[in-house]
């Protein structure tokens, strides 16, 4: 049954002699799950999953307590790659159907995949990793490429680094004015 669904029994209200006895009126107040891992999507239950980056290329198993107090262990099989924000599902594990309670919807798993922190391999060991992975694809240098690195990003950093004078610095013409960034 949904939230807030009502269920009415006639005739089981206050009973007294003479009188007709009135209705009592059930109005169903759904509670949130206890440690808050299940959101409810009609007859289906949707939650998220953490998994180490070796779990998502190499499968797992992982115990999940239901609502109804048992305990499924969701199995990634090896060679079964999850990815990060891959979305799968359970059949009937989810919230019992109304009117039919022997049948479920789904359990729905999201997945997020932890990554290592930087370092966490030595390049000796680096090595030894790319060569069990796909291989990159090689990128052939021309003269008009540039080569960049990547930096962490911080909304508030760059907001600094923002250049507040003209577009070019070796512009002989200093106008004032500029291109400026944008700030919320």
């Amino acid at each position: 049954m949904k939230d807030g669904q009502k269920i009415t029994f006639c005739g089981e209200g206050d009973q007294e002699p003479g009188l007709e006895p009135g209705y009592v009126i059930i109005v169903l107040d759904q509670k949130e799950h206890l440690r808050g891992k299940f959101r409810e999507r009609g007859e289906d239950l949707v939650m998220c999953m953490d998994i180490q980056l070796f779990e998502a290329l190499c499968g797992f198993q992982k115990p999940i307590a239901t609502l109804d107090n048992r305990t499924i262990i969701i199995t990634s099989h090896p060679g079964q790659t999850v990815k990060h924000g891959d979305i799968k599902c359970v059949l009937n594990e989810g919230m019992p159907i109304y009117h039919r309670p022997y049948e479920k919807g789904c359990l729905i798993i999201e997945f997020k995949v932890n990554f290592p922190g930087s370092g966490f391999l030595s390049s000796d060991k680096l090595y030894l990793l790319e060569k069990l992975l796909p291989a990159r694809q090689e990128v052939e240098e021309t003269g008009e490429m540039e080569q960049v690195d990547l930096m962490d990003f911080h909304p508030a950093q760059v907001r600094r680094h923002c250049y507040n004078g003209e577009a070019y610095e070796d512009d002989e013409h200093h106008l004032g004015g500029g291109v400026q960034c944008q700030t919320s």
